[in-house]
């Protein structure tokens, strides 16, 4: 009797160490449309995608079961009476389409999910997670919320009797909250702005920095206020982008000042009350053995949450107005620094029907749908939008050696009304950079240069069929994602045939560095950096392309400087794009940091452009190029079921990571040992597999957990902890 007992004891705590187990590595982070947390969204697609992350323990995934339900407490009974997928034999975590029962609009469902192991042994399910959906009407893709945070001051002062001065630390959209107890009607004198002088809010502080002066009324009938701010007369033409109805109008603030205040305020009694799109700051991290590296990193991570206030990219506060260039670049940083995937899906339509001017930022809309296809796996919108996307790529004004100018006498109405101009008489028109030389602003104390580093605007110029043809490049990817064989042969062919054009015609062989264009004889920084982030360099030019690009320094605007950065990393010069994102001088991220601004500018200093503003995340190009390109972590395949890694981490000494995926984070350090060894310990997510690729000239002896491997790239990393030893 007491040997059975010791059995059904043993086979008691098996029983639960199997479900204890089972329980601790179930399914997590689940998501729908790519959004997690569901309050206050409505699920805008009626055949919504389902995602979760693979328990580390699982290592990876042989199977699903997905159950959708109309009640929690069908789904606590796991009876999915929308949807019960059954065990479905697939690795696939992301981008599970609706199957089951149709969808209502306006309703209310639960879902949860279980997985099968490497081993066939299944998890317990996932938590639950709720959503309701809305209108089926509207766009594909689902806003994601847009929240309200309550930010105390972190510097409080009483400056005279009646005058408090309140510092918040960092620039955010929103307005002043207040609690004030007057004893007697009285109007109080409120400052808002983004820049000091001398101690005090400016209240001139040029250009497009932000500054009000409020008058408040108070009386005792009234103790908790909301500044009513006025509302720019920009803020309300047809592009710009409107803020939700529950907040009034906002404006970017770190500073306030309250003066006439016959009433003692309180540290405690003022609030910015910011509005941010949703955002987990716990979903990244960088550091690293470079103090103004990681400062650069912190203010372009920052500025990414903080212009989010629109639910959608915008270019800043002076216009709100989403342009494609702009766009593009936060879409990669808010990718680098967050799981969130809905704002560049609502932008990405947004763009559908509307698009800008310039001829490259028409030029950016397929290179925006493909970062979110690698990103996220998703071809929803590819599927929805292509036909619109082809025009958009400007195929159609080709000429016979393939390039493209914007002043083809095939522009007309009809074709602009293909791009998806409302009013047809409008022209698109090359940009090349911004701003342009003085003499084409009629700014007096704009740099006579401009941001274009003297580029001669010629009709058919390199950037332009820079950008297109990496559009190409991209419109034959996502034309085989969508099985029309025809469009991808004709779209590798005319990539094929720009790339050689622009390598005979506009590239000067003696000189072995690209020129502005057809019929130029400058060489600029741009005509030459595009060329090379988009692999159009051959091999043995690269050389004197790079030694041309880094006698110009950084002749371009903070737009620019994405590419710039790009193109020197794939050519393997960490050292110099890593010397460019920590300089101090005034064309740098630091010269923002150091004038006192909280989010990137929109240009490197006023006197570059006067009319500029505090708040544009188009320069926080840092934010995505660390993880990218100095760490290197790149998906392989799209959704990140495959990931790169190929740092160059030039002379740092130590750098930490974190980047965010849908299928989870992916964790990396850097340390260089005494003996000059290199020690990198790499994270994978479960469900995924990984690549590591190193300087060639660190191959001497290499171990992988602790064993010696042969010097080959690249190095199979799997999920879980990976130590890598380079001595």
């Amino acid at each position: 009797m007491k040997n059975r007992c010791t059995l059904l004891f043993v086979a008691m705590l098996f029983f639960c160490g199997i479900q204890a187990s089972q329980a601790s590595s179930r399914p997590s982070a689940l998501s729908i449309e790519y959004i997690r947390d569901t309050q206050n969204v409505n699920i805008a697609d009626p055949l919504p995608e389902y995602s979760w992350q693979v328990p580390q323990q699982a290592v990876s995934q042989s199977a699903y079961q997905l159950l959708v339900a109309t009640s929690e407490q069908n789904l606590v009974n796991n009876f999915g009476d929308v949807w019960d997928s059954q065990k479905v034999t697939s690795s696939a975590s992301i981008n599970i389409e609706h199957g089951g029962r149709a969808l209502n609009q306006d309703s209310n469902y639960f879902w949860k999910v279980r997985i099968w192991d490497k081993f066939n042994q299944a998890s317990n399910y996932s938590a639950m997670q709720s959503f309701k959906t809305g209108s089926f009407d509207g766009y594909l893709s689902t806003a994601n919320s847009i929240n309200i945070e309550q930010i105390r001051p972190q510097q409080f002062k009483q400056l005279s009797a009646g005058y408090y001065f309140i510092d918040f630390g960092k620039d955010a959209f929103g307005t002043l909250e207040l609690s004030y107890r007057a004893t007697s009607p009285e109007t109080l004198i409120i400052h808002l702005g983004e820049k000091l002088n001398q101690g005090r809010i400016d209240n001139a502080p040029g250009g497009t920095i932000r500054y009000q002066q409020v008058e408040l009324a108070v009386n005792p009938m009234q103790t908790r206020y909301f500044i009513q701010l006025p509302t720019d007369k920009r803020h309300l033409k047809a592009q710009a982008i409107p803020v939700p109805d529950r907040t009034g109008a906002i404006m970017p603030f770190r500073y306030a000042e309250i003066e006439n205040a016959q009433q003692n305020i309180n540290e405690d009694d003022v609030t910015q009350r910011a509005l941010f799109h949703y955002f987990d700051d716990e979903q990244s991290l960088f550091s690293s053995s470079d103090a103004v590296l990681n400062a650069v990193w912190d203010i372009s991570k920052y500025s990414i949450k903080a212009t989010s206030a629109f639910g959608v990219y915008v270019d800043g506060d002076r216009e709100r107005i989403p342009y494609e260039a702009d766009a593009y670049i936060n879409q990669l940083s808010h990718y680098a620094v967050d799981a969130e995937y809905a704002m560049a899906k609502q932008t990405i339509e947004h763009f559908m029907q509307n698009p800008t001017w310039p001829t490259e930022w028409l030029l950016h809309t397929a290179m925006i749908i493909y970062q979110d296809y690698y990103h996220t796996g998703d071809t929803e919108l590819i599927a929805a939008y292509y036909d619109k996307l082809k025009h958009k790529t400007l195929f159609e004004l080709s000429r016979a050696d393939g390039l493209i100018t914007s002043q083809s006498p095939l522009v007309t109405d009809t074709f602009m009304q293909k791009l998806g101009f409302n009013d047809p008489t409008n022209r698109i028109k090359d940009i090349v950079d911004w701003p342009p030389a003085q003499k084409d602003t009629g700014w007096q104390l704009a740099t006579e240069a401009g941001e274009r580093d003297g580029y001669d605007m010629v009709p058919v110029n390199t950037v332009v069929n820079s950008f297109f043809y990496q559009n190409m490049v991209i419109m034959a990817e996502l034309a085989r994602v969508l099985d029309k064989a025809e469009d991808v042969e004709t779209f590798r062919q005319l990539a094929n045939k720009v790339k050689q054009t622009v390598n005979q015609k506009l590239f000067d062989k003696t000189r072995g560095i690209y020129l502005d264009g057809e019929g130029s004889t400058h060489a600029s920084l741009h005509a030459n950096m595009l060329p090379l982030a988009f692999d159009m360099v051959p091999e043995e030019y690269i050389p004197s392309v790079v030694a041309f690009i880094k006698s110009r320094g950084m002749a371009c605007s903070v737009y620019g400087a994405q590419y710039l950065l790009e193109g020197l990393y794939k050519a393997g010069e960490g050292q110099y794009g890593l010397d460019l994102m920590r300089a101090t001088h005034d064309r740098s991220w630091y010269n923002m940091i150091k004038v006192g601004s909280t989010i990137t500018m929109e240009a490197w200093d006023m006197k570059y452009k006067p009319n500029s503003d505090w708040n544009h995340a188009w320069g926080a190009a840092p934010a995505n190029i660390v993880g990218r390109y100095l760490w290197g972590i790149q998906p392989k395949t799209p959704g990140f079921t495959n990931i790169t890694i190929r740092p160059q981490m030039a002379d740092l000494k130590h750098s930490e990571i974190e980047v965010p995926t849908l299928a989870g984070k992916i964790s990396a350090s850097y340390l260089v040992q005494k003996s000059g060894g290199k020690r990198f310990v790499i994270d994978i997510p479960a469900n995924t597999t990984a690549e590591f690729i190193f300087d060639k000239l660190d191959t001497q002896v290499i171990t992988l957990n602790g064993k010696k491997i042969a010097a080959l790239e690249p190095i199979q990393l799997s999920p879980g902890t990976n130590e890598i030893f380079i001595q």
